[in-house]
């Protein structure tokens, strides 16, 4: 099995408990967040060898995601710290039954963060040098692009570099107030020297125009293929030799949505690296992301293995009539199970 890097910031995560406001919390959730370690803490729980690659401040938040990252088996040996600059934060809003608030919302501490100092120069570390050289699998993200321009320098420096059969995966995550002051038109060239993108049907309006399929393939024609994301819909792999593969998605009693765009890479990519066909990769993506929506974290567990490829080996019948709720999945190929 091929490693997987995957490099990015991972902030510190606040939000507040007991379905109080935030104007009126007096106790908040701690815990740590970020796109791309939460790929690589999903492609670890799945037995893939990960490792994250960022810069955290010389603080108590910096060693928090240290410390949950080493406990979740992904390998932080390829981790700056940095001795001034703090680690970024962010805080979740959950909507809450006593306030005017419907929708979950989040607010972003990271300007001047340590890992906002990501630049090619990073890449000469020894350390990282060598993670990215045996990487079978390099995953990057949009939000990095909009850090800083020291940021998207590195991910152009890493795009640019000789492959030597290592594929590379971009998911576009688009962060609307990321990009506010940025030229987004980086993110389809960054898109296009990809091997696999990811977006959602609702990411790729902002980001790059168009979520028309012909239109999109048009505009990225580099990507071995582009996973077009329909919400709670279908996920359709869209390939660059005109092939197409829409597998619809999961009924699902969704308990929290946050997290769930990256549980779906770590699952479709986990696909990808154990060799199953496109079907098979996105039906794994749909799975990893019924469980986290399960769940309040940002991961939610993936069935046994014995029960994954009973749903993975399903009819199309069969996978249609499967719901997933929390702490249970209802198949026609099961009888009802912990995921």
């Amino acid at each position: 099995m091929l490693s997987v890097v995957c490099i990015g910031e991972t902030m510190a995560m606040l939000t507040p408990t007991h379905d109080i406001p935030l104007s009126e919390a007096t106790e908040l959730f701690y815990g740590v967040g970020g796109a791309e370690s939460n790929v690589a803490m999903g492609l670890a729980a799945m037995g893939v060898e990960t490792h994250w690659i960022g810069r955290v401040g010389r603080d108590g938040f910096g060693t928090r995601i240290l410390n949950d990252l080493t406990a979740h088996q992904v390998g932080v040996g390829g981790v700056e710290v940095d001795p001034a600059l703090p680690t970024g934060l962010y805080v979740k809003v959950p909507a809450t039954t006593k306030s005017d608030v419907e929708e979950s919302s989040v607010l972003y501490y990271r300007k001047g963060s340590a890992a906002s100092a990501m630049s090619p120069q990073m890449l000469r570390n020894p350390a990282i040098g060598s993670l990215l050289e045996s990487a079978g699998l390099v995953h990057l993200s949009g939000i990095t692009a909009a850090l800083s321009p020291s940021c998207r320098a590195m991910l152009h420096t890493i795009m640019s570099a000789p492959r030597n059969g290592q594929f590379i995966s971009f998911d576009v995550n688009w962060r609307e107030a990321l990009w506010a002051d940025e030229d987004k038109t980086v993110l389809a060239t960054l898109a296009n020297q990809a091997d696999v993108v990811l977006v959602g049907a609702d990411e790729a309006l902002p980001a790059f125009g168009t979520n028309d399929e012909a239109a999109l393939r048009a505009l990225l024609p580099g990507p071995s293929v582009i996973v077009l994301k329909n919400a709670d819909t279908s996920a359709i792999a869209l390939m660059n030799d005109g092939g197409r593969v829409e597998v619809p998605a999961l009924s699902v009693d969704v308990l929290e949505p946050v997290g769930a765009g990256d549980a779906f890479a770590a699952g479709y990519l986990s696909g990808r690296l154990f060799g199953l066909d496109q079907r098979s990769s996105l039906r794994r993506g749909h799975l990893s992301a019924a469980c986290t929506l399960t769940v309040l974290g940002d991961r939610g567990p993936l069935p046994t293995s014995e029960v994954l490829a009973q749903i993975l080996g399903c009819s199309e019948e069969e996978w249609a009539a499967t719901r997933v709720s929390p702490g249970r999945i209802d198949s026609p190929v099961l009888i009802g199970t912990t995921p």
